[in-house]
């Protein structure tokens, strides 16, 4: 108990150095948190994605059970004072995200997440019995293994029950529909007036007065002040309740942030204070740019190809042009 006690308070202990008590405590603790965090998907997923969320309801379920099972061998050995013992006090343990972190994850994220929660587990208890000698903690890890082995099979076979009858296809396709409107569709109307609205002021500037200082501060500026106007406008021209497109500060930083990225790729070039140098770079960035956005608008929007370059290429060919012309003349 004094070095229990000595470790919460200082350095981490080993593994190696628990007591079967400890590890018991510890298996029960571990338990307790796992299944608050499949609460904590099931409650996420709930209203989106009720089948998932049934999993993960029965997924707590199943630790819960594990824990009162737990919980009865230790008092029945122990007594009823279980040791405030966590995966935090063992230097060698498996760790779990902080929830902050995995609470927002996409579904198809959650679920990866959730299998190797089960993993970690099962890997770190099945290492733990092979390299003890005391038989009686080998039994211990032992058996925790071959209860996390069941768990996850039972979370195969509870996810294949749930999600057997094609809802789990339909989640999955509502998962990245929802992610095309929040994320993708106001990045990509971003990337494109980024990219391509500040292409003739920036090249105008350029060709006028050949100065890649005076051509950056101007890019600077257009893809900044780009970026905070597409960002506040998205967000605040629809609160996504009746649309479906999510939290409107989700689509102002996804717009904002690619429109400024847009403007400032082929802005940055001009750092360089050779002209002709600074332009042939940003002529290149203008190039993948463009491209960048058929991919985008082909891998995420289902455009044809064939139509995804002529409206971007043509667009923002004829943009450059005329910024060159205007510049130049």
């Amino acid at each position: 108990m004094t070095s229990l006690f000595r470790s919460l308070g200082g350095s981490r202990r080993r593994f190696d150095s628990l007591s079967a008590q400890e590890i018991l405590a510890l298996a029960i603790s571990s338990e307790e948190e796992d299944g608050r965090i499949y609460a904590l998907y099931a409650m996420r997923l709930r209203d989106a994605y009720p089948a998932s969320a049934a999993v993960f309801d029965a997924m707590a379920a199943e630790e819960n059970e594990h824990r009162r099972l737990l919980i009865d061998v230790y008092r029945a050995r122990y007594g009823d004072l279980i040791l405030p013992i966590r995966r935090e006090h063992i230097a060698d343990f498996y760790a779990r995200r902080p929830v902050w972190l995995v609470e927002n994850l996409p579904l198809d994220r959650i679920r990866e997440e959730a299998r190797s929660m089960e993993q970690d587990a099962l890997a770190f208890y099945t290492a733990a019995a092979a390299r003890t000698t005391d038989a009686e903690v080998r039994k211990l890890l032992g058996d925790l293994a071959a209860a996390e082995a069941r768990h996850e099979k039972d979370a195969d076979e509870i996810i294949a029950d749930r999600l057997g009858d094609g809802s789990g296809e339909q989640e999955d396709v509502a998962a990245r529909r929802q992610f095309v409107l929040t994320w993708v569709q106001p990045g990509l109307a971003g990337l494109m007036d980024g990219s391509v609205s500040t292409l003739a002021p920036i090249f105008a500037t350029a060709f006028a007065t050949q100065d890649p200082w005076t051509t950056f501060l101007v890019g600077l500026s257009a893809s900044l002040g780009a970026g905070i106007s597409m960002g506040f406008t998205e967000a605040a021209h629809d609160d996504g309740r009746l649309s479906g497109r999510g939290a409107p500060w989700k689509r102002g930083i996804a717009s904002g942030v690619m429109t400024a990225a847009g403007g400032l790729g082929h802005a940055l070039p001009y750092l360089i204070p050779h002209f002709w140098t600074a332009t042939a770079i940003a002529l290149a960035v203008v190039f993948v740019e463009l491209w960048a956005i058929v991919w985008i608008q082909n891998r995420w929007m289902e455009t044809p190809w064939r139509r995804a370059m002529f409206q971007i290429l043509l667009g923002g060919g004829l943009v450059l042009a005329t910024g060159i012309i205007i510049g130049g003349s």
